[in-house]
């Protein structure tokens, strides 16, 4: 009797043992499992870049030749690439003979008639004076025998038709007269002295896109890619090469809006550069929101409200050597 009531109180024992050790299992893995979800990560994770401008052209063209390779540093004012634009060099010829054109016109209205034109002009004015001078005594000699009764009106009036004519035969060629020397009028110096602006204009306008067949570095940097090749055709405003300015480098980290603390504007903090084993300080210049398609985490599954992404960018405080574009910075 004794030894089943032992028996039963051992199994008794071995059940409260085996229900104390699942519920230590069970412990255990909630524990785990609580310390592995939702927790933090350890590093923040960015990379190096830097500010780019792209070369392009105003006029379309084939690539005559490419001075420069990708990975050449190039100062302002060096000659990157040259294009051939024979339509541009067509444009010019007839901009330029516009021009001259203008030009022939402009000093024809500014100097005025040709010496031998205000010199008939003068003729032709002295003979409308010789002829109203023998008008005058004809109709002096008409109106003396009219009053003395010898000549009938009829031949008054004939000689007085032919003395108005004279006079204004005499103030027409006078007018000719002073425009053969006048000149052109002002307006018309005017408009021609505006005809010239305008072809001056036209040609101004060809020979910036002739400046545009020739591309150069606007400022200093690194070539990092060059899209077409020698003898391909290229559009209006066809990027040919990037330009990479290597004295503009920054950092771009995704942060969690919970580990903002110490990455306010104007913070400084360590980077590690994996390429070369070594820590950066950096500043903070810029904060920006990612928006709502960025990545965010909720904080309690029941989602009471969720954590956006920001976009942070720092520059290095102290330059690094061999620092390029690309390379990972690792903030622990």
């Amino acid at each position: 009797m004794a030894t089943e009531k032992e028996q039963a109180k051992k199994q008794h024992n071995n059940i409260l043992l085996a229900v104390a050790g699942f519920a230590l299992v069970v412990i255990i893995v909630a524990l785990i499992g609580f310390l592995a979800i939702d927790r933090d990560p350890d590093v923040i994770q960015g990379q190096v870049e830097v500010s780019e401008y792209r070369v392009s052209s105003k006029v379309p063209g084939r690539i005559l030749e490419i001075r420069v390779s990708e990975g050449d540093f190039v100062h302002a004012g060096d000659t990157l690439a040259i294009i051939d634009a024979p339509e541009v060099r067509a444009k010019m010829q007839q901009a330029q003979g516009a021009q001259d054109g203008a030009a022939a016109l402009e000093l024809m209205a500014r100097n005025g008639a040709r010496r031998e034109q205000v010199q008939a002009a003068f003729q032709l004015l002295q003979q409308a004076k010789a002829g109203l001078e023998i008008a005058q005594k004809s109709f002096d000699r008409a109106q003396h025998l009219f009053d003395e009764g010898v000549v009938s009106a009829q031949k008054r009036d004939e000689a007085e038709a032919l003395l108005k004519s004279s006079q204004a035969q005499v103030q027409a060629a006078q007018s000719q007269y002073d425009m053969a020397v006048n000149g052109a009028r002002q307006e018309e110096r005017m408009a021609a002295a505006a005809q010239v602006d305008r072809a001056r204009g036209a040609v101004q306008e060809v020979n910036a896109y002739i400046n545009e067949t020739v591309q150069i570095a606007q400022m200093d940097g690194e070539v990092s890619s060059i899209y077409p090749k020698v003898g391909e055709l290229v559009g209006t405003g066809s990027p040919i090469m990037t330009i990479s300015m290597m004295n503009d480098m920054w950092g771009t980290f995704n942060v969690r809006e919970d580990q903002l603390a110490d990455m306010q504007v104007g913070a400084e903090f360590t980077a590690f550069v994996p390429a070369f084993n070594r820590d950066i300080r950096m500043r903070v210049y810029h904060m920006k929101d990612q928006g709502s398609y960025a990545v965010w985490k909720a904080t309690k599954a029941n989602g009471q409200y969720d954590l956006k992404t920001f976009e942070v960018k720092a520059r290095p405080v102290d330059s690094l050597e061999g620092l390029r574009p690309g390379m990972s910075l690792v903030i622990k």
